[in-house]
């Protein structure tokens, strides 16, 4: 069931070989058959979510404070409800837990206050060190999950490692386990390891939650679980999950009391001030022109109206890019790389925005707005999110079928996004969102109903309908092409079984031409597609070489809108977990691909691979040899692709990761068209949980042939970046940061990497909690 392990998003990809096209033809066959079953039979399932088996515990309310520094010695302790965790859930499903874990709880009406009592029978293979806020995922945690709303579909979770470090995220459990890191609220933990494991002590303010509003005493689900990490992860809880129920929260056990939590006015004023220096070159190599130095002010509101709902506003808001982006290969790519956000005021109640199958919201389209503010909430069944912005910087993204491009609008706009939903009692939700964007003689709006339905505990059924309306600008027209007006539709339908021993599943999407979603992200457009696929999983016994192997296959095709094929597909995979928390993957695809009016045979194989050696290692190499189109060339030719990584804690205070990614394309006359390197150094030193200094280098090198092109190209394209930031961090809102970053390139005119952009900076930001 639930599970936190950060691991690579693969590609899945594909060999050409009898032996694996007997395969996937013997699996493809087993899946249809397991497809025809699950459709006839879901006619017939009714909605089902009782579960007889969940505990219910009384929640202790005792009026005093405690001293959060992972030492039980306050009395407190002895009167707080005892939760023990008497389930091992993963690797075995409710098997027993190899080591004995106690959780205490209680409240004063304002905070909410938890403990853990782990103990090992070898403190020395605890798996702990000083983390970055949401970095410990790795490491042994204890953690607390609570759906505040006791509706089964959202909550909250917090994760202290054995030294107190934290992580935090807001989730959704509507059509599987959904986490979004991003979310940071402020709260005190800490950790101490002692000769029989460790403990940890947390205190959770209520200000920092939303929950029902006017209600004398709540109850939340909510479970109390470990990550026991040695040569398998262990994760034990309170309860048992069931594998044959799709749904989390839903099997959570239930808690009672938070009698007359105290209302708070919930203020949270956080201004910043930053102050930066941004250095160029007229021309490269030269010399430096040292630009003036910037200084500016802004603030950040967070107001809890109620329990229940929260506003936020931002005036004149530092956006700066403190933690650099990690780099992607950019070469043979037809479409836009997507990244993550990062911004405080975007990131607060971001998920109340979401939908189901589409990005509607990208907050990363918005990138130098001078104020926002939004709305968001929820009150019983009813769930709410508006968002004002404008933006002196818009760029948008203009795609088609067949690749993606960035626009510039050459000019500011207002953005505006709202969204509702609806829970219809156990079996489903209903949402409408809208997003806006204006400028003088420009517009972009979009309108969509979204909804998903719970056919029983394994089956689920989710919809999306959108339709966009824009008027493009002079400048929009002129310059890239488009017509003054464009219209369209899309459509996304997705019906799933999820069980313990398999899964299926299918799904229907249809794009419009002319859909344009300029504050989402929708980096294809023009298609149809329709997707057939399931899988299965055999579990072992904890102890054995392998622990649990699995099959997944699936079947696509994509049509343009007109009617011509765009591509078919198989794929499949094989995968298999074992000791020393490993994970070995061979895959395999047969894709039959046009572009521009050619179609192509491509065959793709890959393996993947991770493991830790020993507790403070961790190493991972994913390696793929494939027939690709080159898109450049518009031919066919062999690519060898790789990517490893090493993430080594040396000791409880420095850590090292370090990416490697290689890509080379041969064309069919055995000539190499390119040779692509990038390197992604990072170096971590925590002084204490709160300080930390951090460097970063980053090198990308792309050779090309220039014999192997059709047009003029660089043969030497190197890219260079490094980051040397020192940061001081109270909790996610109060902190410090001093820091240099610069940036340099090398092309055919130049003999060496020159840099030609520099930036000193610092930022310093105080919560003020009213």
């Amino acid at each position: 069931m639930y599970l936190h392990k950060l691991q690579s998003n693969l590609t899945v990809a594909l060999i050409e070989s009898d032996q694996f096209k007997w395969m996937f033809m013997h699996y493809f066959i087993i899946i249809k058959k397991q497809l025809s079953l699950f459709l006839l039979t879901l006619a017939l399932l009714t909605s089902a979510n009782a579960f007889a088996d969940k505990q219910h515990f009384s929640l202790a309310r005792i009026d005093d404070n405690i001293t959060v520094d992972g030492v039980m010695d306050e009395p407190q302790w002895k009167n707080a409800t005892h939760i023990p965790l008497i389930y091992q859930d993963e690797p075995n499903e409710k098997g027993v837990p190899p080591v004995k874990t106690d959780a205490y709880i209680y409240d004063d009406g304002t905070n909410l206050y938890v403990a853990y009592i782990a103990q090992d029978p070898d403190p020395e293979q605890i798996r702990a060190s000083l983390r970055d806020r949401d970095t410990l995922w790795q490491d042994d945690v204890v953690i607390l999950v609570i759906d505040t709303f006791n509706d089964e579909r959202t909550g909250y979770e917090f994760h202290v490692n054995p030294l107190g470090a934290q992580g935090d995220i807001r989730m959704t459990d509507t059509d599987g386990w959904s986490s979004d890191t991003s979310w940071n609220a402020i709260w005190d933990s800490a950790g101490e390891i002692n000769e029989e494991g460790y403990v940890v002590e947390m205190r959770i303010p209520f200000k920092a939650l939303r929950f029902p509003e006017n209600e004398k005493e709540l109850t939340w689900g909510f479970s109390v679980m470990r990550n026991y990490q040695r040569d398998v992860l262990y994760q034990l809880s309170n309860m048992g999950f069931d594998r044959d129920v799709k749904c989390s929260l839903c099997q959570f056990d239930k808690i009672t009391g938070f009698k007359e939590i105290e209302s708070s006015s919930n203020v949270q004023l956080t201004p910043t001030l930053t102050t930066l220096r941004h250095d160029t070159k007229s021309k490269v190599p030269g010399d430096w022109n040292n630009g003036d130095i910037d200084t500016e002010v802004g603030l950040d509101l967070r107001w809890g109206l109620t329990k229940d709902a929260v506003i936020n506003a931002t005036i004149n808001p530092d956006f700066s890019q403190v933690e650099t982006d990690s780099l992607e290969l950019d070469v043979n790519t037809t479409f836009s790389v997507y990244y993550a956000e990062k911004r405080p005021f975007f990131l607060d109640g971001a998920s109340y925005f979401k939908s189901n199958l589409f990005e509607l919201l990208y907050t990363r389209t918005i990138a130098e707005p001078t104020i926002g503010a939004k709305l968001t909430g929820k009150t019983g069944d009813h769930s709410y999110a508006l968002m004002l912005a404008d933006d002196d910087n818009s760029n948008i993204l203009l795609p088609s079928n067949q690749n993606s491009s960035v626009a510039a609008l050459n000019d500011k706009t207002n953005a505006a996004a709202a969204r509702y939903q609806f829970d219809m009692g156990e079996n489903g939700t209903i949402g409408i969102s809208s997003t806006h964007r204006e400028s003088d003689d420009y517009h972009n709006t979009v309108l969509s109903v979204d909804g998903s339905y719970w056919f029983n505990q394994s089956d689920t059924f989710m919809y999306q309908v959108a339709t966009a309306d824009t008027h493009n600008s002079n400048f929009l027209v002129k310059n890239y092409s488009l017509a003054e007006t464009q219209s369209d539709q899309a459509y996304s339908l997705e019906l799933t079984r999820d069980k313990r021993d398999y899964k299926l599943f299918t799904s229907y999407e249809n794009i419009g031409e002319d859909y344009r979603t300029d504050l989402g992200y929708q980096e294809k457009v023009d298609y149809e597609k329709i997707v057939f696929g399931g899988g299965q999983t055999w579990y072992r016994d904890e102890s054995d070489l392998l622990t649990s192997w699995s099959y997944e296959a699936d079947w696509d095709k994509t049509w343009a809108k007109n009617g011509d094929l765009l591509e078919e597909e198989h794929e499949g995979f094989l995968s298999f977990k074992g000791q020393k928390q490993s994970t070995f993957e061979i895959g395999f695809v047969h894709r039959y691909e046009n572009y521009n009016n050619s179609f192509y045979n491509q065959n793709i194989g890959y393996i993947y691979t991770t493991f830790k050696p020993n507790k403070d290692l961790m190493v991972s190499l994913y390696a793929e040899y494939a027939s690709r189109i080159d898109y450049a060339n518009e031919q066919l030719g062999d690519v060898l692709n790789t990517q490893t990584q090493v993430v080594w804690d040396i000791n409880d205070h420095w850590q090292l990761d370090v990416k490697h990614k290689y890509s080379q394309l041969d064309n069919p006359q055995n000539e190499r068209v390119f040779t692509a390197n990038l390197i992604d150094f990072r170096l971590y030193y925590k002084f204490n949980m709160r300080s930390m200094l951090k460097l970063i280098l980053q090198f990308e090198d792309i050779d090309k042939n220039k014999d192997a092109y059709f047009y003029q190209v660089s043969r030497t394209n190197k890219d260079y970046g490094s980051q040397l930031v020192y940061s001081y961090k109270i909790n996610a809102q109060t902190l410090f940061y001093l820091g240099y970053s610069d940036k340099g390139y090398q092309d055919d005119k130049l003999n060496s990497v020159e840099r030609d952009k520099r930036t000193f900076f610092t930022k310093v930001s105080y919560a003020w909690q009213l």
